[in-house]
């Protein structure tokens, strides 16, 4: 150990300055002492806090289906029956997703998706088509508009055409129907909402009563009302949180539900 020894100053002096120094360094020293155990006593009840808190529910993502893009539900006969969501959607589903097997289905109002029944070359019932019809009347605009009932119609995929009258042009989801129609008079918007968990992965579906309700853990019944879409969705999570004891995404409920107000019944 070397120490400086500095001449103009006698040894009384030179001494006199080495034991001030250290008496500094042996202060800081236990200030620093004192600071390691108030930090270490910090982070023991820090450790303790968290302890006691409750672990987050972990929600497993799970793979999403092509018709997921679309509004869509099973009906009580287990066909898929899909819907556009806007223009792009709507131009979409007719020219990618349906085929010459299946059956389309338009709403008779100004401002209804395109809906299909995907039939995989098997023959629905009348029970499919009338769920089919009911779930293009929910989606149209005549749920935002407070109508109670709207006429919908089906066709073959065949009668569906881009091909616009002479002198006229089809914008984008925009198609012309040509030929015969098989109508669906009046019919009401019945709409139900729920969820169904296969296999520890949990999905909102929503569409007609018997349908939902066969493919359902637990269902609610919407109805136009005079509340807003987010706030209702919010009741509507808040009940299948409780139900099922899992956390459903705020925007997988609202994505489920048509446009405009509505509210839940009793």
């Amino acid at each position: 150990m070397e120490i400086e020894i500095f001449f103009e100053k006698n040894l009384e002096k030179n001494a006199s300055m080495y034991f001030d120094k250290s008496k500094k360094l042996k202060q800081k020293a236990k200030n620093i002492e004192q600071a390691i155990k108030q930090t270490e006593k910090k982070i023991e009840k820090e450790k303790k806090r968290k302890s006691k808190l409750k672990p987050k529910p972990v929600i497993k993502k799970r793979k999403t289906e092509w018709f997921e893009k679309f509004h869509w539900f099973y009906s009580s006969e287990n066909f898929l029956i899909a819907g556009g969501r806007d223009a792009s959607s709507n131009e979409t589903l007719v020219k990618k997703y349906m085929k010459k097997e299946d059956v389309y289905f338009h709403a008779d109002i100004v401002g209804a998706p395109h809906c299909i029944i995907k039939t995989e070359n098997k023959k629905p019932g009348q029970k499919t088509l009338n769920e089919a019809a009911g779930f293009a009347a929910c989606f149209s605009k005549a749920w935002k508009e407070g109508i109670a009932s709207v006429d919908v119609y089906s066709v073959k995929p065949e009668q569906v055409s881009k091909k616009a009258p002479s002198g006229e042009a089809l914008g984008k989801g925009a198609f012309m129907i040509y030929g015969e129609r098989k109508w669906f008079k009046k019919t009401p918007l019945d709409f139900f909402i729920g969820f169904q968990k296969i296999k520890n992965i949990f999905r909102i579906i929503s569409g007609p009563k018997e349908a939902i309700e066969k493919h359902s853990d637990f269902v609610l019944n919407v109805k136009q009302g005079s509340e807003k879409k987010g706030l209702v969705a919010k009741k509507i999570k808040t009940f299948f949180d409780k139900k099922a004891g899992h956390n459903f995404p705020i925007e997988e409920v609202e994505k489920m539900l048509p446009s405009g107000k509505m509210e839940l019944k009793a």
